[in-house]
């Protein structure tokens, strides 16, 4: 069955988690880029509480384009900032060491455009958690889908992701602030590494 989702920045932790029971993911093309999503941001935490990463855009987060034209504004030198966040929060983290030059490298890289940047992270990701799934785009906006495409778009927000039931594991600074559900899969990989698709219910 098809998953049918809005490209997102290292998307959380309940994303993947309804995407392991679905073996093909549709990602969004042709939607109106739309603010206050997961499209170019994405949360993590640190010792004085949650992180937001948001990707800087060269028209604004108020812009009206296809989201496949939707370009980042790289005279802002985010993708240094948010590693040196991600470095901060997850350095003692027991599988970070694991994970970090790999990841270094992508933070490298340098895209024009926010899906391109989107994609090479879920990519990333899924490579870790070894999930074997299709990847494809749409080809038009349809507004409405069948029985056959189980459709996301837009219903894993900054405003309600911790309400969704996610999978609950030691984070690294647990004992101050308490668990925090449905963060960025990179809390989760950094804090469970390789057990982290049992977390996810892939076994």
């Amino acid at each position: 069955m098809n998953f049918l989702s809005e490209y997102q920045y290292f998307p959380s932790v309940i994303f993947y988690k309804y995407l392991y029971k679905y073996s093909n993911i549709i990602f969004e093309l042709y939607e109106t880029y739309q603010k206050m999503s997961f499209r170019n941001r994405c949360i993590i935490a640190g010792a004085n509480g949650l992180i937001q990463l948001s990707i800087p855009l060269q028209e604004g987060r108020n812009q009206k384009a296809l989201m496949k034209d939707v370009r980042i504004n790289n005279s802002q030198k985010w993708q240094s900032g948010h590693w040196k966040s991600i470095v901060s929060c997850y350095n003692k983290s027991p599988w970070f060491e694991f994970y970090k030059d790999e990841l270094n490298l992508l933070f490298e890289r340098r895209f024009e455009f926010l899906l391109d940047w989107d994609l090479a992270c879920f990519e990333w990701s899924v490579r870790k958690l070894d999930l074997q799934v299709k990847v494809s785009a749409t080809e038009s906006f349809v507004i409405r889908y069948g029985d056959e495409v189980a459709d996301f778009r837009n219903r894993i927000l900054p405003k309600n992701y911790a309400g969704f039931e996610g999978p609950v594991y030691h984070q690294v600074f647990e004992s101050k602030a308490g668990f925090t559900p449905n963060l960025s899969i990179l809390d989760l990989l950094f804090c469970e590494g390789k057990r982290a698709g049992e977390r996810l219910g892939a076994k």
